[in-house]
C-alpha cells in the first residue's frame, strides 16, 4: 500500500490514458477519473484498467474541477496525486514518490514538487525555458487546494512546507496540432479571464505559493504584463529561441517556440485588446 489517491481529470483522452494509467502501477493505491463529457473511449479504457469513474460537469477550468474531485471521490489515503491523462511516471520517478511519500508521512513536508520534461512534435524540449518545468503535483489530501485562477493555477498548501523531487515525469503532447490550437485558443480566453481578474480582486499571496509557482507568478504580473501589448509577444520568442536556446530543440523547439509566442501570446493580447474596447464602449453607453 503506498497510501496515493491519483486523480485525473479528462475528455476525450483516449490517446494518453492507457499509457498514463499503467504508469501508476506501484505507485497509486486508488485511480480517479474525472470526466468532463467525453464522446471518445477514455472511460472504457480507463474502467478496463481499474480507475473509477466520476462524471462532473460543466468544466469551468482546471482548478474548480480538481478542487471538486478533493471534495467529491472520498479521498481516504494521506496523500494526493494530480496527473494529467498526457503524463507518465517513469519507473524511477515511481520509486522515488513512493519512498518520499513514506518517509514523510508524519512530519511537515506536506507537498512534493516535481520537474517535467515535455515532448511535443516527437521531441523532448530540452531548451527554450521548457525544462525543468516545476509543479507541485502531490500533496497531503486535506493541506492543499488549487488557486482559483482559470490558467496558470498553482496548489496552495494551507500549512508545511514542499520538497522538490529530483526525478523527471514525461509529458507527452500527442495530439494534432489542430487539437493544440483548439485548446491554447481556450486557454488564451481563461488567461484573458485571469488578466482581469487579478487587477480587480489582486494576486494570490506569494508567501502561500512554492518557490516555482512565485516565480512564474513575478514573471507573469510583475513583469511580462507591463510591457506593451503584442510587443511582449515578440521579446517571448526572442527571449524563449535564443536566450534560452531554444533553437537547440530543432525544429520542433522552432515550432513549439514560434507557436508560444506568435499564436499563442499574441492571440492573449488581441483578445485582451477586444475585451478593452468592449468595456470602454459599454462605459459610453452606461
Amino acid at each position: 500500500m503506498t497510501d496515493i489517491t491519483a486523480i485525473i481529470l479528462t475528455k476525450n483522452e483516449e490517446v494518453n490514458i492507457e499509457r498514463c494509467i499503467k504508469s501508476l502501477n506501484g505507485v497509486a493505491d486508488r485511480i480517479c477519473v474525472v470526466d468532463s463529457g467525453s464522446t471518445d473511449r477514455t472511460v472504457e479504457i480507463a474502467e478496463s484498467l481499474g480507475a473509477e469513474i466520476f462524471h462532473h460537469e460543466p468544466f469551468n477550468h482546471y482548478a474548480a474541477q480538481f478542487n471538486w474531485a478533493l471534495d467529491n471521490v472520498g479521498v481516504k489515503t494521506t496523500w494526493v496525486y494530480r496527473i494529467d491523462a498526457d503524463e507518465v511516471v517513469t519507473s524511477e520517478l515511481g520509486a522515488e514518490i513512493v519512498a518520499a511519500c513514506k518517509k514523510h508521512h508524519d512530519d511537515d513536508v506536506n507537498g512534493f514538487v516535481m520537474k517535467f520534461l515535455i515532448a511535443f512534435m516527437g521531441t523532448f524540449l530540452k531548451h527554450g525555458g521548457m525544462y525543468p518545468f516545476y509543479n507541485l503535483t502531490i500533496f497531503k489530501f486535506g493541506k492543499g487546494r488549487y488557486e482559483n485562477r482559470a490558467m496558470g493555477e498553482h496548489v496552495i498548501l494551507s500549512e508545511g512546507k514542499s520538497l522538490d523531487l529530483k526525478n523527471d515525469c514525461l509529458h507527452y503532447d500527442s495530439k494534432s496540432l489542430d487539437a493544440w490550437i483548439h485548446k491554447h485558443n481556450w486557454y488564451a480566453t481563461r488567461e484573458v479571464a485571469d488578466y482581469f481578474s487579478t487587477r480587480s480582486v489582486g494576486q494570490a499571496d506569494p508567501n502561500t505559493l512554492y518557490h516555482e509557482a512565485k516565480k512564474t507568478s513575478k514573471l507573469r504580473d510583475g513583469f511580462y504584463y507591463r510591457m506593451p501589448k503584442f510587443l511582449r509577444a515578440k521579446f517571448y520568442f526572442w527571449y524563449r529561441y535564443y536566450i534560452k536556446l531554444g533553437f537547440l530543440d530543432g525544429k520542433a523547439g522552432y515550432v513549439h517556440a514560434y507557436l508560444q509566442a506568435y499564436w499563442f501570446r499574441f492571440l492573449v493580447d488581441a483578445k485582451i485588446m477586444e475585451q478593452e474596447i468592449k468595456q470602454k464602449r459599454e462605459s459610453h453607453e452606461g
